[in-house]
């Protein structure tokens, strides 16, 4: 019987060991890989996956590792054999297209994509990546697959990302104004926030410039309250938009649509603004959103003469996480 219980204590420390040396490996492949030493990563991770063949984590480090190097073939060699096994998650199938892309071969991407999604619906980032295919073929149903992505996914940021930059190029500036301001709470420090905040403004810019805001010919109900909203500021718009009047555009806006909307239509985003308003951070709030974008000069002066409000605002920023919840899509 003691024979028999050291059996299994050994059995249960060499597996524990074993999991042990795995991570260890992992954790030095990466290493590798930040320091920019593709080929020892490599070495490493298929050591790595002769151990644990359905380690998925392995498997996307090391075709990742191949891919760095530019070795695309081995790469998608890594992935494709795993993509239709039951531990393959979403990811594997966003790495599989970005070496798809690499090699130039879209039609590939694009089946990968729809096989994916068929596997894995409600992922958000498999509809935006499958979206920027489309796009790129100047295919302008990639919104389909954007909005699709922004109503199964709402806690993904990258189809409003895409979708605000699309609807700025239309004469549909009411999404491109929702999804883009929802983006960049969602990613406040992204490269990509810079180029939505401009489009926000010039997007204000663009609306504001249509002599008749109410738009009786929108059939969406939650565009048209909006537009009938704000059409009531028309007055404030006649002086210019800019920072100072978007900010009290904004929130007249925001206290008639609180009125008349809120509880037919609740939206994260107006909620947060309504928190902001209490807190007395909507004016900080707004020269961060705008104020670089319109001068930045002016913001800089601005951010140095209420440099205690602006601090307020930043750390209320750095100390919340804005995430969108389902069953607020409305388009």
């Amino acid at each position: 019987m003691f024979r028999i219980v050291i059996l299994f204590f050994l059995l249960f420390i060499g597996k524990d060991s074993f999991a042990q040396d795995i991570n260890e490996l992992r954790e030095n492949a990466k290493a590798f890989m930040r320091s920019g030493d593709y080929a020892n990563a490599t070495m490493i991770l298929n050591r790595c996956y002769q151990q644990t063949p359905e380690d998925i984590s392995v498997i996307k480090d090391l075709s990742l590792s191949y891919f760095y190097q530019k070795d695309y073939t081995k790469a998608i060699e890594a992935l494709k054999p795993n993509l239709d096994k039951d531990f393959t998650d979403d990811q594997c199938y966003q790495i599989a297209g970005m070496i798809y892309r690499a090699m130039d071969q879209s039609e590939a991407c694009i089946g990968l994509f729809k096989k994916g999604l068929d596997k894995f619906p409600e992922s958000g980032a498999m509809y935006f990546e499958m979206g920027e295919i489309m796009w790129a073929q100047k295919n302008y149903d990639a919104i389909k697959q954007w909005e699709k992505g922004i109503e199964k996914d709402p806690a993904y940021p990258g189809n409003y990302y895409s979708a605000s930059k699309y609807y700025y190029l239309t004469k549909d500036k009411v999404w491109n104004l929702i999804y883009g301001e929802i983006f960049v709470n969602m990613e406040p420090q992204s490269s990509r926030t810079v180029e939505i905040k401009e489009i926000l403004l010039n997007g204000y810019k663009k609306l504001f410039a249509d002599a008749n805001l109410s738009n009786a010919k929108e059939k969406n109900l939650f565009a048209k309250n909006f537009l009938e909203i704000m059409n009531k500021q028309t007055a404030l718009g006649n002086f210019g938009i800019n920072t100072g009047n978007l900010v009290m555009i904004r929130t007249r806006f925001l206290l008639d649509w609180n009125n008349e909307y809120a509880d037919k239509f609740p939206l994260k985003l107006f909620v947060f603004h309504h928190q902001l308003l209490q807190e007395g951070l909507f004016d900080a709030y707004n020269q961060w959103l705008f104020g670089a974008s319109e001068n930045l000069a002016a913001f800089q002066r601005w951010t140095q003469n209420y440099s205690t409000q602006y601090a307020e605002f930043t750390e209320f920023q750095k100390n919340r996480i804005f995430r969108m919840p389902k069953g607020q899509y409305y388009h």
